[in-house]
């Protein structure tokens, strides 16, 4: 064949290359990731936001209220996925970030709840729990606050780490592709969030309730960087000692103004059940908790943000970096207040602005045509029962302490005392040992008991783990497979009834973790160069999270991920 004109022969080639990305972005090719030149669109960062507890349905019932640089300049310039549902059941936030980590399901990934079964110890533990990897001690001296999180309450060590997350996260990839070369860095207000998106590879801060520092474990860092310890040692979050969280803006101007004296929302230990919110003294061992459980525990992770950005020089590399900022306060405030409250509007109003400020920062410092944002949450959040029941659709609540009696009256009933070893929802572990010495059919036990659950008041189902197949059929019934974890989860699933609460005592008001859509339903939304702005209706899964930033990167998805790279993304992508 004769060699073509320069000109006619570029005209082929883009042809050719257009055809064949076109072909891999539809997926025409068969299950090959769509491959991107990365290198043409120059992308210096790969920023992960999650929003903790942030339905995706509340930033449309707040948008009015929005200037254009914070969500509306996602929702403006970015791929929008509105219809976007977890597939797992319990919809807990070590579950929701490390699926959006790893592209899978918990059977796979292992973090099954915010707390799991030790099978080695034969106890329940906290999920990042690690007594090998110890906490770094951030000052010489300092108070242990009061601890809220019941889940925290039943970690056995201070020590964490990601060993317990069983596949490798997009991060890990990432590292790996590079060889090394790319900075890694998952921050959060809560321990669990940064640790699961940070990976195995990257670098982990989280907040620290005991003294409003960021800290890290001995997993990560043999000493704190000085940039750290710098910042740690200007004492910010001290500075709120005794000031209130007050509204932004005149109380008028607020949606949800006549909801801010609700009985039903709690009073967490003086901090108030209107406005303006009390922050403790100097001291007050509630007083960093108190900061989370409002817009300051997003702001100081914003300025931990910056700071960590121009400290690592992140973006500044020729190969991207990553950096996952996972914010906490929607979810604090929601637990305490409902999502349906006026301190959910201010919360939610005060992000949109930390967001911009946040997008601001990395347009000068990176470059946002440099910058892939990912945006996302790791579950929703249900209403009060109360708050259902004054609209007119009558709810209530679970006591644990019911499930453990009627379960053990049924264990009773088959000549076992006291046949729960322990519960934490949603999961009750049976005794195995007390089953086996009485000769019965441990599989025949377990659907017994389960049978006995499904009948209490506002449970829904109660499954036994050991007994899918006679589930066949049930809506349910695969958001609790795609959770069920064959050494980590517990022998029977408890799920509640829409709107009602199944928790601890203590002072949380509101709970997530159920499969009901206002729990699962969360906001995808990706942008950066390339991307045109949509808004898409179909359903889609945070599954696909990991796999189209892989993707859009030209790098393989993560080893176990079980999502398909969002075709929007992949095809406004290409060059």
């Amino acid at each position: 064949m004769d060699e073509l004109p320069p000109t006619l022969l570029n005209q082929f080639m883009n042809l050719r290359r257009s055809v064949i990305l076109l072909l891999l972005c539809s997926g025409t090719l068969g299950n090959t990731a769509p491959v991107f030149a990365q290198a043409e669109r120059d992308i210096k960062l790969v920023l992960q936001v999650t929003v903790d507890g942030l339905r995706f349905d509340l930033i449309n019932r707040y948008r009015e209220s929005f200037a254009k640089d914070g969500f509306n300049y996602l929702l403006d310039s970015g791929s929008v996925y509105a219809n976007a549902h977890y597939q797992h059941a319990n919809t807990e936030t070590i579950v929701g970030h490390t699926t959006l980590a790893t592209g899978t399901y918990p059977s796979q990934h292992g973090m099954v709840g915010n707390v799991i079964n030790d099978r080695v110890a034969g106890e329940l533990s906290y999920n990042i729990e690690d007594k090998d990897a110890p906490l770094l001690p951030s000052r010489e001296h300092s108070a242990t606050g009061d601890q809220v999180d019941p889940s925290q309450k039943l970690s056995r060590t201070k020590g964490r780490s990601p060993r317990a997350i069983e596949v490798p996260t997009f991060s890990d990839g990432l590292a790996a592709f590079y060889a090394g070369r790319s900075k890694i860095f998952g921050i959060s207000g809560k321990d669990r969030s940064a640790v699961a998106m940070a990976g195995h590879a990257g670098k982990a801060f989280w907040y620290s309730t005991d003294n409003g520092d960021f800290i890290t474990s001995r997993y990560y860092y043999d000493d704190y960087p000085a940039w750290v310890r710098e910042w740690n040692g200007q004492r910010k979050a001290e500075k709120y000692a005794g000031k209130q969280w007050q509204l932004s803006s005149e109380t008028s101007t607020y949606l949800l103004a006549d909801q801010d004296d609700r009985p039903y929302e709690v009073d967490l230990k003086g901090y108030g059940r209107t406005f303006p919110h009390q922050y403790g003294n100097a001291g007050d061992k509630l007083l960093y908790t108190q900061l989370l459980v409002s817009p300051v525990g997003d702001q100081l992770l914003l300025d931990f943000s910056k700071a960590l950005i121009s400290n690592e020089k992140l973006g500044q590399g020729s190969v991207p970096d990553y950096l996952s900022v996972s914010f906490s306060s929607v979810d604090a405030v929601n637990h305490f207040f409902g999502p349906s409250s006026l301190e959910n509007e201010a919360v939610v109003r005060e992000l949109d602005s930390t967001l911009a400020d946040l997008f601001a920062y990395i347009d000068k410092h990176v470059g946002l045509d440099h910058t892939l944002i990912v945006f996302s949450a790791d579950h929703g959040m249900a209403d009060m029962p109360e708050y259902m029941t004054e609209l007119g659709y009558a709810v209530g609540r679970l006591d644990s302490k019911d499930i453990v009696k009627v379960a053990n009256q049924a264990g009773k009933a088959l000549g076992i005392d006291e046949i729960v070893r322990y519960f934490f929802r949603p999961y009750v572990y049976l005794d195995e040992e007390k089953i086996a010495a009485a000769g019965l059919d441990p599989k025949r036990t377990e659907k017994i008991i389960a049978d006995a659950l499904t009948g209490i008041d506002g449970v829904n189902l109660a499954v036994s783990t050991s007994n899918f197949p006679s589930y066949k059929g049930h809506p349910l019934i695969m958001q609790v497979k795609r959770n069920h974890h064959i050494t980590r989860s517990g022998h029977i699933y408890v799920i509640q009834d829409p709107y009602w609460f199944l928790l601890e005592e203590g002072l949380i008001a509101v709970m997530h973790g159920s499969p009901w859509r206002y729990d699962t339903h969360v906001p995808i939304i990706f942008a950066g160069p390339g991307i045109k702005p949509n808004s898409v209706q179909r359903r889609v899964y945070p599954v696909d999270v990991a796999p189209t930033i892989a993707a859009y990167l030209g790098m393989s998805p993560p080893a176990s991920a079980r999502g398909t790279p969002l075709m929007e993304v992949c095809a406004a992508g290409c060059p």
